[in-house]
């Protein structure tokens, strides 16, 4: 298969169709969800998660649409506008789950809507991050038993979206990039790069308030810990970066791959200790 020069009509072509093509028609109204123990329920509302995701995930929604319905170009602004409607799918599955489980979920007023294309690049770079780590989590979940097999099974596809959606991120990203004349590609690297810091800080800060006011409940962290066992950092980093690889596969390998969260991931490694294991071999 010859390589695509990034920045091309082909290459524009093919990310947008892989993404526009690879689309699942499914309706959240049609999700059956398990019946759930008592122990596995208390855990599913004990996870800090809820009103964030909800409320992120109406945002995104909004975002993602309104920068598709400004794109000129009728073929990226059909792929963008999917996007949309897939994010807004997300929103009404958590939405649905949590009245379904009886989490409780504090809503937000509606989002005051940053210039579109701003708006698109904190998303996409929000995402890169999240679903970097929402890779190497779920698949502990899966191996550990934290959840029941029928509610992770529920939730592959809409990983596998995410998936989709930092890969289309990606291309995008490096199309844009490589379409901008030289002389402003300066100030274009620089309104990526903020964007892209910005999500940093929002991680950082949403990172320190899961263990202050909003903090885990203690019951959960020792339910999690006895599930999931002794996982060092290092080895949740290297299975996030295994999951990512395996979640990026399926796609043509032409395409551009993320490279933010798994370069910083690898760089983090370096700082990391080996486990006990690795270090005895």
């Amino acid at each position: 298969m010859r390589d695509i020069d990034f920045g091309s009509p082909e290459h524009k072509v093919l990310f947008c169709r892989d993404f526009i093509d690879s689309h699942d028609p499914f309706k959240p109204e049609h999700i059956r969800w398990p019946d759930l123990d008592a122990p596995t329920l208390a855990r599913l509302k004990a996870l800090p998660v809820w009103t964030e995701a909800v409320n992120t995930e109406y945002e995104t929604a909004l975002k993602v649409g309104a920068f598709g319905a400004a794109e000129k170009d009728p073929l990226m602004s059909e792929a963008i506008i999917l996007q949309g409607r897939e994010e807004e799918r997300h929103f009404r599955i958590l939405e649905l789950m949590t009245a379904h489980y009886g989490i409780p979920v504090v809503r937000r007023g509606e989002p005051k809507a940053p210039e579109p294309e701003w708006g698109f690049l904190g998303v996409g770079y929000a995402e890169c991050f999240d679903s970097f780590f929402a890779f190497g989590l779920f698949a502990l979940a899966r191996r550990s038993g934290f959840f029941p097999r029928a509610l992770i099974d529920l939730f592959e596809p809409i990983l596998q979206e995410e998936a989709r959606h930092i890969l289309f991120f990606a291309n995008w990203a490096k199309y844009r990039q490589q379409r901008t004349p030289l002389w402003a590609r300066p100030a274009h690297s620089f309104g990526n790069g903020l964007a892209a810091s910005l999500q940093v800080v929002n991680r950082l800060k949403l990172a320190f308030n899961a263990g202050g006011d909003d903090g885990v409940d203690d019951n959960f962290m020792m339910d999690a810990k006895r599930a999931f066992g002794d996982v060092s950092a290092r080895s949740f980093v290297e299975l996030c970066l295994a999951e990512n690889e395996r979640r990026m596969a399926p796609y043509d390998p032409r395409l551009a791959r993320p490279r933010l969260a798994p370069a910083a991931a690898r760089w983090v490694m370096r700082l990391l200790p080996a486990d006990r294991q690795t270090a005895a071999a």
